[in-house]
């Protein structure tokens, strides 16, 4: 399937020039004690939302940049928003739970991203549940830049309250032996496109890394 879409599709240009055009990818989601944005996705609520910290980077020192994102759904448009934060602290690696959000909220640049995060983390007792990580190959269209492409493998959930766990950390695999393609789109998808799901008999299936991650390291339960 990656080979026929390689006919309409073009490397994004960040990995265009890499040998395995991939880049890394390690995400900190949050929830509060009762893991609502667990099962509001279980539920497949129209209007959700949950916050993670995101960065391209396995270890501290590593010069990566880090984002505080909020990623949603309000009836059909799926939304991410996201603001910079500061790497200035060197003791990354020692930081967890409740330190770690004080460190977010001094360092993450002002925006309504950043003030939403501190409503949030007392109005709800929010806190950091679980490390995903995984490896991306990104594509974009050769006709429209704004239809993307991503094959998601290697998929790693850790339970943990910190970015950067080091060597204690205990990674299990998630989805093994399969890749997630996901395609992100502003208004249509493009004929070919069409053609391709096609001609491989490919299926739909809705699927969310830290929901899989949540239930593999035995965190949280689908209850249906």
């Amino acid at each position: 399937m990656e080979r026929d879409l390689l006919y309409f599709l073009d490397y994004d240009p960040f990995v265009a020039d890499r040998r395995d055009h991939k880049y890394f990818v390690r995400s900190l989601y949050y929830d509060d004690p009762g893991y609502t944005a667990f099962h509001d996705k279980i539920d497949g609520l129209h209007s959700r939302s949950k916050f993670r910290i995101r960065t391209y980077a396995r270890e501290p020192e590593e010069p990566s940049p880090l984002f505080l994102e909020i990623k949603g759904r309000h009836n059909n448009l799926v939304f991410k928003h996201r603001t910079p934060v500061r790497r200035s602290d060197p003791n990354w690696s020692t930081l967890q739970g409740l330190k770690l959000s004080e460190m977010l909220l001094g360092e993450a640049e002002k925006s309504e991203v950043r003030d939403q995060f501190e409503y949030d983390l007392f109005r709800k007792r929010l806190q950091p549940v679980a490390l995903i990580d995984y490896q991306r190959r990104p594509y974009i269209s050769k006709f429209d830049p704004s239809f993307r492409i991503t094959f998601d493998e290697q998929l790693l959930a850790t339970k943990t309250t910190g970015l950067f766990p080091g060597g204690s950390a205990s990674p299990r695999q998630v989805v093994s032996g399969y890749t997630i393609v996901e395609v992100k789109f502003r208004h249509h998808l493009p004929s070919w496109f069409h053609q391709v799901i096609q001609a491989h008999e490919l299926k739909r299936i809705s699927i969310s890394k830290i929901v899989s991650g949540m239930v593999r390291l035995n965190i949280a339960f689908d209850e249906h």
